[in-house]
């Protein structure tokens, strides 16, 4: 993984840590969790809190997120809003987050001049035990604490507030009066301060989980949809009357579901050309043939020509393989009829042509699942699928890893908006 943390490949764009009032705040949060605090001086946080140099130095990964369920999270700046979430066990944690700060700004900023605030995404359940705790969680409600107890004064102060301007002489109540000002040079004026998050229940929308090796849920009005592996706990079992139960190998199955719920863009000449998606994905297919035949090939100093002559000196090995000249011919058909008859097409070489709707509210959480039924374009998994870029990865030559790295940060990293964009059709909010 060294190579992949030089490039920010992993744990990139991360804030630093090391202004000592802002270490001893996360200190508390730690504490309120039942953690021993960190011995660092500095450390590197994602928008959730989470440091990976803190869990190397705990030796636990999952130091906020104990049980994959009810995550924590530690805010120490308005600031995290624009980070990553590195570390993560749903993939709408981020989501979930950026809805608590987009909707508690102002408190947020008024609290973290002060203080840090921390706390749980509380869920419905506490452990995920089979298919039927997951499909339990709705919604979450964000379980909001302070480091140095900011919030509970500024909800004594208010509450004296009230009692003063409600009982009759509690204006006389010099001890009342005293614990106001003492709470006031803390908290500052409340009536300007916003100083306690008002909004802490969000819906908890379609998501992938990564128990028992990684679960989509997908949620339209009337029903619901689970993709996984067939021997995860529940599975077909778990509310038969509301769910629609398919297995992560059925490609036929789950093509027909995403079409037919419109969360997939069919292919036509108007964005395949212009996004280049065939002819990335036949380069990444070419690339991993390369690698497989010879795990020391140098792939960063190859050109077309090179490809072109390896491609016809392979040509048997190409042409058992068939993904390359399949995505050949596909692009053919696009230059001539602007379309593929999909109908024609396989199942299991469908997911090589079609990208998520980039309307429909499910993009990202399709995006992942194209990247994994579509595992050799390794650009597509780094981009919506980290987790499984990561295991792949651990697979790969040294060379592989090389040419992987230096393809991600050639291109992806240059401008990610952009890239994705073109690739997907995604559009920046």
């Amino acid at each position: 993984m060294k190579r992949l943390l030089e490039a920010e490949l992993i744990y990139g764009r991360l804030l630093d840590i090391s202004e000592p009032h802002l270490v001893a705040r996360y200190n508390k949060a730690l504490n309120g969790f039942g953690l021993k605090p960190t011995a660092l001086q500095r450390f590197s946080i994602d928008m959730t809190g989470f440091s990976p140099e803190i869990a190397e130095e705990i030796g636990d990964r999952d130091y906020l997120d104990p049980n994959r369920v009810n995550r924590r999270f530690i805010i120490l700046t308005p600031a995290q809003a624009e980070l990553p979430v590195v570390h993560t066990s749903f993939s709408n944690t981020a989501a979930l987050m950026h809805e608590f700060f987009n909707a508690n700004g102002r408190a947020i900023n008024a609290i973290t001049i002060k203080d840090a605030l921390y706390g749980e995404i509380e869920d419905s359940v506490s452990v995920v035990e089979d298919i039927d705790d997951l499909l339990s969680i709705n919604e979450v409600r964000f379980r909001v604490l302070s480091a140095e107890d900011m919030l509970g004064k500024a909800t004594e102060l208010r509450e004296l507030v009230d009692r003063l301007k409600k009982v009759p002489n509690a204006w006389a109540d010099d001890a009342m009066l005293d614990r106001m000002v003492e709470l006031a040079r803390t908290t500052g004026d409340i009536r300007q301060n916003v100083l306690v998050p008002d909004e802490l229940v969000f819906r908890h929308e379609a998501f992938w989980a990564n128990h028992f090796g990684g679960v989509y849920v997908f949620l339209d009005e009337k029903t619901t949809t689970v993709i996984c592996d067939p021997s995860v706990p529940g599975f077909r079992r778990s509310r038969p009357w509301q769910v629609s139960y398919m297995a992560i190998t059925d490609h036929a199955r789950i093509y027909d579901f995403l079409a037919t719920t419109n969360r997939l863009q069919l292919p036509q000449a108007s964005w395949v050309q212009e996004s280049g998606l065939f002819q990335h994905r036949a380069d990444m297919v070419i690339r991993g043939l390369v690698d497989a035949a010879d795990p020391n090939a140098d792939l960063m100093n190859v050109d077309r020509i090179w490809l072109q002559t390896w491609i016809h000196r392979n040509a048997a090995l190409v042409a058992r393989d068939g993904i390359y000249p399949f995505l050949q011919e596909m692009a053919r058909a696009i230059a001539a009829t602007g379309t593929v008859r999909m109908q024609d097409v396989a199942p299991e070489n469908r997911f090589l042509l079609v990208r998520a709707a980039p309307q429909h509210p499910d993009q990202w959480l399709v995006n992942r699942l194209i990247s994994e039924l579509v595992p050799r374009d390794f650009v597509s998994r780094f981009v919506f699928d980290k987790q499984g870029f990561y295991k792949a990865y651990e697979g790969y030559s040294e060379k592989f890893r090389e040419y992987v790295v230096a393809t991600l940060t050639g291109t992806y990293l240059k401008d990610k908006a952009a890239f994705r964009h073109k690739l997907y059709g995604l559009k920046e909010e």
